[in-house]
């Protein structure tokens, strides 16, 4: 089987300042990128708003698979120092046909990632806007979070309350509401370098 990490150790690697874009169309053009180390958001160039955020080990840049043109109107910026893998989309295809398990892989993640915007067209139709925020916050720190040594999920605090609101279709001070009135009720803490669950209700 080849994974997608082990695909890591046989392309071109670069690293990525924390804040510094990705660019999809102009040096890595037409590339699909394995995440090797740190965290980066996919932006749409045209409405400069957050579509979703990958963790390590994930693939991004994948729409150059699919469709070329739908790629451009991505940007990709680093959250945090990162590590990142890429291949050309023709050379990738190339290994996805003779190796189903990483073909099975991609399409899984795709999968995955259309199933988040389903649900958040969902949540969008029957949830408030509270709501929202609070399981976009719980499903965050279930995904990017590592239990310490209480016993309580931390994630870095990786993402503004702009960017909160972009992915919650909220707005900026409803985020900043929700998260106020969360850390009174002591169901989370948190600060500039990370967020905290201490409990769900």
């Amino acid at each position: 089987m080849l994974n997608m990490m082990k695909i890591c150790e046989i392309l071109e690697m670069d690293n990525i300042e924390k804040g510094k874009p990705i660019e999809l169309t102009n040096k890595h053009k037409n590339s699909v990128f394995f995440l090797k180390r740190g965290s980066v958001k996919i932006v749409n160039a045209a409405h400069n708003s957050v579509k979703y955020v990958v963790k390590r080990g994930h693939i991004f840049g994948e729409l150059a698979l699919y469709d070329k043109e739908a790629a451009k109107e991505e940007i990709a910026y680093a959250l945090e120092d990162c590590v990142i893998c890429y291949i050309e989309s023709e050379r990738m295809e190339e290994l996805m046909e003779k190796h189903k398990s990483l073909k099975n892989g991609v399409l899984k993640i795709y999968g995955l990632r259309i199933k988040k915007l389903e649900r958040r067209l969902h949540d969008l139709l029957y949830k408030d806007s509270a709501t929202r925020v609070q399981e976009f916050i719980t499903d965050y720190v279930n995904e990017f979070g590592e239990t310490n040594e209480k016993g309580k999920l931390v994630a870095k605090n990786l993402l503004s309350h702009k960017e909160i609101a972009n992915l919650t279709n909220t707005s900026r001070q409803t985020v900043s509401n929700v998260l106020s009135t969360l850390r009174k009720k002591g169901i989370i803490n948190y600060n500039k370098e990370t967020i905290l669950v201490n409990s769900i209700q």
